[in-house]
């Protein structure tokens, strides 16, 4: 199969990288990463060991076959940006399976290309960047994909061997769009407190103030997702949260990166969707507000 790897970081690097194995797969990344790639091969650490060399880019105009499934790993922010660059390599035989991190992306996704190309899928997987070539994989998650509808459809099937074939473990979802709230909540609760207090995941459940935010945050959260018609419970979440938080427990956040790398982070599709959703439903958000307002003010 050809694979390219739209918005090959740390998450997109570790799934090229094992699916390189027994595909032809392209990555296309930021300039640094790409050359460091270029001259001396991929390196991924931790639970992870690979060292090989890899086809990277950092230009769609470098993909030169058809594209058999676009693995959409970029930041929120960049999507309509990347879906664009990488439209005229896209077919109507391509499959889009975004792994993304907030509650926007599929709707900006077809604003570009056809809702039926579309698979989503979320990721518990931790890796970060080491430097430019080198990603560390921090942590074995849980991957699950799914169809927008919830079908059981047989690319769906044929993605689940692709990753399995990978020794990825994967598991189809009957409601993705569920499954992706579930993240973001979990999401929402975390990430924009440790950007904040700036410090690891594990610090969340050893202070017994940041502890209450969670709780608060992740409450609010879930109130607005109920409010969208999805059938969650505070205690559930919030225990799905607290399993996270120890699971990652030495980690650093996607958006605590973000923040150390004084780059954007993705507080508008996670937090701020929240908002925008709660304002709609006319469910308190002033949690969600003032994280992304200090966010905001701080970093941005």
């Amino acid at each position: 199969m050809n694979i390219v790897i739209l918005g090959a970081g740390a998450i997109g690097s570790l799934f090229g990288a094992l699916l390189s194995k027994h595909h032809n797969v392209l990555l296309l990344g930021r300039k640094p990463h790409v050359s460091a790639i270029q001259s001396n091969g991929l390196h991924i650490q931790g639970k992870t060991m690979f060292h090989e060399k890899i086809s990277a880019t950092d230009t769609v105009k470098d993909v030169s076959f058809d594209v058999d499934l676009l693995l959409l790993t970029v930041k929120s922010y960049d999507t309509i940006k990347a879906i664009k660059q990488a439209k005229p390599s896209i077919s109507k035989n391509t499959i889009v399976l975004t792994f993304q991190n907030g509650l926007d992306n599929i709707e900006k996704l077809q604003s570009v290309i056809s809702k039926n190309q579309i698979l989503a899928g979320i990721t518990t997987h931790g890796a970060v960047f080491k430097s430019p070539g080198v990603v560390h994989h921090t942590g074995i998650g849980r991957t699950i994909i799914g169809e927008l509808d919830g079908t059981e459809t047989k690319r769906l099937k044929n993605i689940v061997e692709l990753f399995d074939e990978a020794n990825v473990p994967i598991k189809i979802s009957h409601n993705i769009l569920k499954d992706i709230w579930q993240k973001a909540i979990i999401n929402s609760s975390i990430n924009p407190l440790t950007a904040i207090f700036q410090c690891k995941n594990g610090y969340l459940v050893e202070n017994p103030i940041l502890f209450h935010l969670v709780s608060c945050l992740c409450e609010e959260s879930t109130n607005v997702a109920k409010s969208m018609g999805y059938t969650f419970t505070t205690k559930y979440l919030f225990e799905q949260t607290i399993q996270v938080i120890n699971e990652t427990f030495n980690n650093n956040s996607s958006m605590l990166q973000s923040v150390e790398r004084k780059s954007q982070t993705e507080i508008d599709s996670i937090n701020g969707k929240i908002v925008t959703f709660g304002r709609k439903n006319n469910i308190s958000v002033l949690l969600n507000e003032s994280v992304c307002f200090i966010i905001k003010r701080l970093y941005q």
